[in-house]
């Protein structure tokens, strides 16, 4: 007896296997709703706060900054800055095993398409409103470039999700003159959309490298995520944690100065640009210390620069990328940004 139509459809929806697709998935939509709802209500909480009372304060905790009496050393620091971006943090790991799991070479091709405008587009569109900081999405970026082996959107996600957080913006036009916000946010694009493009062209070749593909087949089950989460811990979290103490320590010996400089307006951007690379620093914390910058009398082109560079990349994003491709691209990523930053602050400078 033929069978009616629609019946073939049905079936392979209703497949086992296709069943276990789709309870990943929603798994997936689940966590990645739990992350957004997170760190939304913060966001929504601190805007709330920053209306009512005009001001923003940082955790003096976690970085030391000029004027503080609070003396913390360097270990603390560390506990202090993990006990602040920790859920975050294992959000990203929980997104990251899920994907490494449910999106398949295959599927990442057919997500991300052969054109870079588009795949590039995709990346940063989908870090966005993950709102997370550097630390926390390195997961996320070394989960994608190993599945998909394509450098420029999984940079893209990478670099969108602290750049481009929407709440962070929100902020930045509240807090600062629409010169500075406006600058952040159109800095900001290009290093997304532009920057990660270049590098991708840069590498593409030289990296050569391959989707693993090994788990296409493997079962989706309670102890595979566990596994996927394990492998993903295990690859990034330990380059985090050095990356963070090193941050730390960078931190302890800038000079008692920097945010108070007397120095020309480009030396100020330069220096300011070249601390906030590899520091690492929690979600909106580059808010205050720019706001900081500006109280001390510094350029506005550097409170600028720590707009744009703290956020971006830190010590440990960098050390995620230098695990998964090379020192190389990490080195450039990192070059593309300090460029970016220094042009920021000194567009803002002649505004």
């Amino acid at each position: 007896m033929n069978a009616l139509p629609g019946e073939s459809a049905q079936a392979l929806v209703t497949t086992p296997d296709n069943r276990k697709l789709i309870y990943a998935a929603v798994f997936l939509l689940v966590i990645v709703g739990a992350l957004v709802t997170y760190k939304a209500t913060a966001a929504l909480q601190v805007i709330q706060k920053v209306q009512n009372t005009a001001t923003f304060q940082p955790r003096t905790n976690v970085l030391p900054l000029p004027g503080s009496s609070l003396q913390i050393n360097v270990f603390a620091r560390s506990v202090n800055y993990f006990l602040v971006i920790g859920p975050a943090l294992i959000f990203g790991i929980l997104i990251s095993g899920v994907v490494r799991l449910l999106i398949t070479p295959r599927r990442w091709t057919k997500l991300l398409g052969n054109g870079s405008m588009r795949s590039q587009f995709v990346g940063g569109v989908a870090g966005m409103p993950l709102m997370l900081c550097s630390c926390c999405v390195a997961p996320i970026f070394s989960t994608m470039y190993e599945r998909s082996a394509r450098l420029g959107p999984s940079l893209a996600t990478a670099l969108a999700a602290p750049s481009l957080n929407p709440a962070a913006l929100i902020l930045t036009f509240m807090l600062f003159e629409s010169r500075f916000a406006i600058t952040r946010l159109a800095i900001a694009i290009l290093a997304v959309f532009l920057t990660t493009a270049v590098v991708d062209r840069l590498f593409r070749v030289q990296l050569n490298a391959c989707p693993i593909d090994s788990e296409d087949s493997e079962q989706l089950t309670l102890m595979a995520f566990l596994r996927s989460w394990l492998q993903v811990a295990l690859r990034t979290v330990p380059l985090i944690v050095i990356g963070v103490v090193v941050s730390m320590v960078v931190a302890q010996w800038l000079p008692a100065g920097v945010f108070a400089s007397t120095w020309g307006k480009t030396a100020a951007i330069v220096m300011v640009a070249l601390f906030a690379v590899p520091l690492a620093m929690p979600t909106f914390f580059e808010i205050p210390l720019a706001l900081i910058l500006i109280s001390a009398g510094a350029p506005a082109g550097a409170a600028v620069a720590m707009l744009i560079a703290g956020p971006a990349v830190n010590l440990p994003s960098l050390l995620t990328i230098t695990r998964a491709t090379n020192w190389r691209v990490a080195v450039t990523v990192a070059g593309f940004i300090f460029v970016l930053a220094i042009g920021g602050g000194l567009l803002v400078s002649v505004l």
